[in-house]
């Protein structure tokens, strides 16, 4: 039995919450110790519902978030040491206020939780948890996670429904419901073992069977394997292994091309659709710019260099930038854009960034900010401006390819332009700024946006990891940080759209929904 009235628990619950919110984050990569963050979750929502009033609840909520979010984004603070014009020092501050504010969003999934589904909340302070609470918990888990990749732009990072990459059944459910409600079922599944605590078996039991079910289910969701002959399609990712570090130098650009040109292969009999990481070429790549744009050297020198070591059929999709300029030929703004060059140095399609970093790639209030002297991560005083969103480029021999530049891949539902269905993703970065701990957590996002949309990712980064990813979540390839390298295989075959695919997160309220469903069902039953 547990002595729900312990006053040990009580007193050190903020502390706990805290540490538990911390030791969580473990569940996410490069570690993935997702049964730590498991028992972790089981016990603070123990401490949520053990509670004595709502606030209470929401302060244990919002402490477990800050100490979760503090620890899965400890990445941000290696950013800061690319911009000389703010200290250093601000990396870890930025962490620490990020964190403070998105703990908001566990902090609500807790007090809704407790005042719906803790007989606490009525002055009940002898009745043990049971099932109720747990799907209760879930269903406000997903909703606010949803938020929490909605308001204010959006930051979904690390959403504890990825934990599950390693179980591959479990992970596939996100096929079927999304990644923010499988974060719900994530946490209906960690508060399942509060009743067992009391050993109370049929109630865990009876809501465990869905749970496991689903998994079963998502045991299904993986691509036929499809024959490929000498003229099949082939993909080739390529990471030249230039640190963010080498930007400041003169010859930066000229460096970054040849390395990227080295790593280019030979042509063959197949078409091949080879790709370059996100701003891989510092040149100029469009004509019609004022000559003083082109300081660095001519476009068509530039393309023409790229196009020399193609076949017949090949394309060259590559990170760079365009620039807008004002009546006066000043310029006024710039896009984070991919473009496709041909055989023959043509520009097949251009794609723009749509989904911004903020304070990365444009500093919010700048007339403001800047007077205290702060500015944008990337280095340079002009802030770019956001595409039109999802959007793919149809090329010959390959058909159409989705574009997600780099932050663009995090958002669930979000990735793929639904009037038109591509047939594979790509999704170029630069994960120099990161450190050890960004790039696989960005790999293990790319990954869980294979699994909901059926759709293969090619992901190419300048330092790692640069990956090829089948439509199942599952890595065929990788190159692997710090490693300079390239990677080839016959392109990836797409699977059928899942059924997140045509729902998107509609999902979210479909299983929220259920999950309450469930709980007043198990309190009519109690009752």
């Amino acid at each position: 039995m547990v002595d729900t009235n312990s006053s040990a628990a009580t007193r050190f619950a903020p502390l706990l919450s805290l540490a538990l919110g911390a030791l969580s984050a473990t569940g996410f990569a490069p570690l993935d110790w997702w049964p730590v963050t498991l028992v972790c979750l089981g016990a603070w929502l123990w401490l949520v519902y053990d509670a004595r009033t709502l606030r209470q609840a929401l302060f244990r909520g919002w402490l477990f978030g800050v100490g979760q979010f503090t620890i899965g984004n400890v990445w941000i603070q290696r950013a800061f040491t690319f911009q000389d014009t703010m200290p250093h020092w601000l990396g870890y501050g930025a962490v620490l206020l990020l964190a403070l504010y998105l703990a908001v969003y566990p902090l609500l999934a807790a007090g809704f939780a407790w005042r719906l589904a803790s007989p606490r909340s009525a002055g009940d302070v002898g009745t043990p948890p049971g099932a109720a609470f747990a799907l209760v918990f879930g269903a406000g888990w997903a909703v606010t996670e949803w938020l929490r990749g909605t308001m204010f732009t959006g930051y979904p990072w690390n959403p504890l429904g990825i934990i599950w990459l390693p179980v591959t059944g479990v992970a596939n459910v996100a096929a079927w419901v999304g990644t923010y409600a499988l974060s719900g079922l994530t946490i209906a599944a960690a508060g399942l073992i509060l009743p067992l605590l009391w050993r109370r078996w049929k109630p865990a039991l009876l809501a465990i069977v869905p749970l496991a079910l689903l998994a079963v289910v998502g045991l299904a969701n993986s691509p036929v394997p499809t024959a490929s002959t000498a003229a099949t399609p082939r993909v080739r990712v390529v990471q030249p292994d230039l640190d963010q570090e080498e930007r400041p130098q003169d010859d930066y650009a000229e460096m970054n091309l040849q390395a990227l040109l080295r790593l280019n292969g030979k042509p063959g009999p197949a078409p091949r659709l080879i790709v370059w990481p996100e701003g891989a070429v510092r040149f100029m790549l469009e004509d019609g710019y004022p000559p003083e744009a082109y300081w660095q050297g001519y476009a068509a020198t530039a393309r023409r260099r790229i196009a020399a070591l193609l076949g017949p059929s090949d394309v060259v999709l590559t990170g760079g930038n365009a620039i807008q300029f004002d009546r006066r030929g000043e310029m006024v703004s710039a896009t984070n854009s991919v473009f496709a060059i041909d055989r023959s140095a043509r520009i097949l399609g251009r794609y723009d960034k749509a989904h911004l970093v903020p304070y990365g790639e444009y500093l919010p209030a700048r007339p403001l900010l800047s007077r205290i002297g702060l500015n944008r991560l990337v280095p340079g005083d002009t802030d770019f401006i956001d595409g039109p969103g999802p959007r793919g480029l149809t090329l010959p021999a390959f058909g159409t390819i989705g574009m997600q530049i780099c932050y663009e891949i995090i958002f669930s539902g979000e990735v793929v332009d639904l009037a038109k269905r591509p047939a594979m993703l790509f999704n170029p970065s630069n994960d120099s700024w990161y450190g050890p701990s960004g790039p696989p957590q960005f790999l293990a996002q790319a990954r869980l946006r294979a699994i909901e949309e059926g759709l293969p990712i090619i992901r190419s980064t300048p330092t790692g990891i640069s990956a090829i990813i089948a439509a199942d979540g599952r890595l065929l390839a990788t190159v692997p940080s710090d490693t300079s390298g390239a990677i080839e295989l016959p392109m990836p075959a797409a699977l059928p759209p899942t059924v997140f695919a045509r729902a998107g997160n509609w999902m979210v309220l479909v299983v929220a929904a259920m999950l309450m469903s469930f709980a007043i069902a198990f309190r009519r039953r109690r009752g």
